[in-house]
């Protein structure tokens, strides 16, 4: 693209966007304490980010002007009092985001990183690709593997992220599969299996939700009756999962996935040559000792080990109950323990104990030296500190873009959702859901706006009695969000998608963006406008999957080796 066109349109969009919030903003009641100013953090951050293509600057120039903007909003007219709130709200900002979830996040991040780097130093995850190797002996096969494997770590979005982007990456290297690719794999099976799965973080947090607002407006249903009602109306997450299927099956991709697919093929260049990926320079130094011995059980038994104290973990802090055969028992646990906050402090105990029995592994087993294994964790803590960085500034716009400072999400929710027909109500709600989402990079913060704003309207649309708007509804509400999650580059688990494939960020999201666009659009019109209607979901989603073979088939290419290997 021009240069002075690449600075242009994204001005151009940038001012547009804020001419309507300004004109929209002077439609609402006066009484209102909403404001029009409370996007420009995100939206700066969005659009500096294309244009420099540096994303930590983009962010940390975005927390300032808001900042400095929600100190404007929340004082009178006088330096003093300027002053003094914008002490205020940095001592806050800083207090937020140095808070108890967001250390545990970094905590599993760090040991997550740091056990990968001993496996690798032990030879284990080499002892792994070998043993994948029989399973995937070309581009199509390997990102097969990658896709079942991301639909089996279903229980947190978070580990599917960082354990199976980890374990492929180097098995997508050597078919030279792009960084692109993989990133978008593991992003496109983290929160709409997670999202979908009846046992997983996501779950409790979408039932608490679904009570809350069933005890607002009289629904005589309980929450967990109320998701799976939903459950064959979250079409963005079950097409997105069709959409990943073909798109692996057929070998073909289109749009910029293709030019980097291509990339990585003819030339064996995984990674752009303008990428900066995240931590693949540390890690690319990186390789399994002289001395160590290759075995696969140096990288299973660690992993292994971490799912099994998350497992038993989530099993105790929830205090299961019945058998442990149970799905009704392990939701009942899962949501306990999602309710209570504790989830994240089990993933990073989890990820605590993977670690030590890394170390443990690479002693016994694979027989390195103690100076080896202090090396390669000293590798695992520097590559962490670029997506530690990026985390932090993601959490502190995330804030500064909260109820407290600008209130962005209640804004733009407010902003964007009259229109009341119950035929184009579900619509509505899934593309306000998601520009709420994109703009905040936060699904739950999401939910938690529009669960109990937007669902007593649907509520009402069908004349005050729990019917079929209702129950589209709160399908609409979860995709969206987690479609608009799923496209925003300040959002935590793309950036941890493209820590965990070592992708340069700006080039996941860039890649990622048509395909995931396409599915909300197919989302829009073979799903929620039709189900509206009273077509049955389940024609909506057969229409979606013959239109989305078609269009890899008409609209994709075909790699050079696409044809002769699987």
């Amino acid at each position: 693209m021009n240069f002075k066109l690449k600075i242009a349109l994204p001005g151009f969009i940038f001012l547009a966007i804020c001419i309507i919030a300004i004109w929209r903003a002077s439609n609402l009641e006066p009484s209102n304490a909403l404001i029009w100013y409370s996007i420009i953090p995100p939206l700066l951050a969005i659009t500096l980010a294309i244009v420099t293509n540096r994303l930590l600057p983009s962010l940390a120039s975005a927390i300032v002007a808001g900042v400095f903007l929600a100190s404007l909003r929340k004082c009178p007219p006088s330096i003093g009092a300027w002053s003094a709130s914008l002490t205020s709200d940095t001592i806050s900002l800083i207090k937020s985001v140095s808070g108890s979830f967001n250390i545990q996040v970094i905590a599993f991040i760090v040991l997550i990183l740091s056990m990968i780097a001993v496996m690798i130093a032990s030879g284990g995850l080499q002892g792994v690709i070998n043993w994948l190797s029989r399973f995937a002996k070309g581009p199509r096969s390997t990102q097969l593997v990658t896709v079942l494997m991301g639909l089996a770590v279903f229980i947190d979005d978070y580990a599917n992220t960082m354990i199976v982007g980890s374990a492929m990456r180097p098995t997508t290297d050597k078919h030279k599969i792009s960084r692109e690719k993989l990133s978008f794999l593991v992003d496109a099976t983290t929160a709409p299996v997670a999202g979908l799965a009846i046992v997983s973080t996501w779950i409790g947090y979408e039932v608490y939700l679904f009570n809350s607002v069933a005890e607002s407006v009289g629904i005589q249903r309980d929450g967990y009756a109320m998701f799976f009602d939903a459950l064959g109306f979250r079409f963005y997450c079950i097409m997105m999962i069709i959409f990943v299927f073909v798109n692996v099956i057929s070998g073909r991709d289109f749009g910029a996935m293709r030019k980097a697919e291509e990339r990585a093929r003819t030339t064996g260049a995984v990674i752009a040559q303008d990428a900066n990926p995240m931590t693949s320079k540390v890690f690319s130094t990186l390789s399994y000792a002289t001395e160590a011995k290759i075995l696969g059980r140096s990288a299973t038994i660690p992993i292994v080990t971490l799912f099994a104290v998350m497992f038993i973990s989530f099993w105790v802090v929830g205090k299961g109950e019945g058998s442990i055969l149970s799905t009704s028992a392990w939701r009942a646990a899962i949501s306990t323990t999602s309710a209570n906050d504790d989830s994240l402090k089990i993933l990073a105990i989890a990820s605590g104990g993977g670690f030590l029995m890394s170390i443990l592994c690479a002693t016994l087993f694979s027989r390195i030296s103690f100076g080896a294994i202090g090396s390669a964790i000293g590798t695992g803590l520097k590559g962490s500190l670029l997506p530690t960085a990026i985390l932090i500034l993601a959490w502190g716009l995330k804030e500064v873009c909260d109820e407290e400072m600008l209130g962005t999400g209640n804004f733009l929710a407010t902003m964007l959702r009259d229109v009341l027909s119950p035929i184009w109500f579900p619509a509505v709600l899934f593309v306000v859901a998601s520009l709420t989402s994109f703009a905040t990079g936060t699904s739950w913060g999401t939910m938690a706006i529009l669960i109990p704003t937007a669902i007593p309207i649907a509520f009402n649309l069908d004349g005050d009695v729990y019917g079929l708007t209702t129950i589209i509804c709160l399908g609409a509400v979860l995709d969206g969000s987690i479609f608009g999650d799923h496209c925003s580059p300040i959002s935590d688990t793309t950036i941890m998608s493209s820590i965990a494939s070592s992708c340069d960020h700006i080039h996941h999201v860039r890649t990622q963006l048509p395909y995931s666009l396409t599915v909300a659009g197919l989302a829009l019109v073979c799903g929620y406008i039709p189900a509206a209607l009273g077509i049955p979901s389940l024609v909506g989603i057969g229409v979606s999957v013959v239109l989305i073979a078609g269009l890899f088939y008409v609209v994709g290419k075909s790699h050079p080796d696409s044809r002769s290997k699987a």
